[in-house]
């Protein structure tokens, strides 16, 4: 097996998993850091619908106009509009060995959709990482979180803050609070999650792909953890 280590500068030694890894949890739950750190150490792409949605409407696309006040009110953006941005992405060439998802899938039909995808790439079984955390947990990382402009580096002023306030370690660059992230969106989002993608956890159940994982642990042992997981389901690959 290879060794795990919790820091993420010293992953990358392996190379691709040959399948789609899934972080199913709610809003808060540590799915976005602990993905970058899944994407080093495999050497997989890191696939975000938030930041995608973000990008596109930066860049005032079609979907992203679609999209921009719906993410505003907290309310999920319709799947038709998430499976074309997200087909087009595992469509690079960069996903042929696998990839990290993020926020996706969040219904039952883009769980169906995902799955037909991955079989149409010639990808092996789903890996799905249930992120386990507790209500209140979610609501103190949420509106403590600030994400770096530049380089989207995950900061939380409780739990783990900048060495200097609203400045990124990593590249300096500014630190924002999310629209989002306010307490009002959140609770949106979080009833939103409940009744819309809570259903996944018996889907991915019933076929025998779900792997809780204590997401109330500090980052580096939710790493370890997910290591243990994902290594072992390369070796019996």
């Amino acid at each position: 097996m290879v060794a795990v280590t919790a820091d993420p500068s010293a992953l990358g030694t392996a190379r691709g998993l040959g399948r789609a890894v899934i972080l199913l949890g709610p809003p808060g739950a540590g799915k976005g850091t602990q993905a970058q750190r899944i994407a080093q150490r495999y050497r997989l792409p890191h696939l975000s619908t938030g930041d995608m949605f973000r990008d596109h409407i930066a860049r005032e696309t079609e979907w992203g106009l679609k999209a921009k006040p719906l993410m505003a009110r907290g309310e999920l953006v319709p799947d038709e509009i998430v499976l074309k941005m997200v087909g087009e992405r595992i469509s690079q060439p960069d996903c042929r060995n696998g990839f990290v998802f993020d926020g996706f899938p969040r219904t039952l039909h883009q769980a169906d959709e995902l799955e037909r995808i991955c079989k149409e790439n010639n990808l092996g079984f789903t890996i799905v990482l249930h992120m386990v955390v507790n209500p209140e947990m979610l609501m103190r990382r949420l509106t403590g979180r600030r994400i770096c402009k530049a380089g989207g580096h995950i900061y939380n002023i409780y739990e783990r803050p900048p060495k200097v306030e609203g400045i990124c370690d990593i590249d300096g660059s500014e630190l924002i609070h999310r629209q989002d992230d306010t307490e009002g969106v959140i609770s949106e989002r979080l009833n939103a999650y409940e009744k819309q993608t809570q259903p996944l956890v018996k889907y991915y159940t019933l076929r025998g792909l779900l792997n809780p994982v204590d997401a109330m642990a500090d980052a580096d042992a939710v790493t370890d953890s997910i290591a243990k997981i994902l290594d072992g389901a390369k070796i019996s690959a």
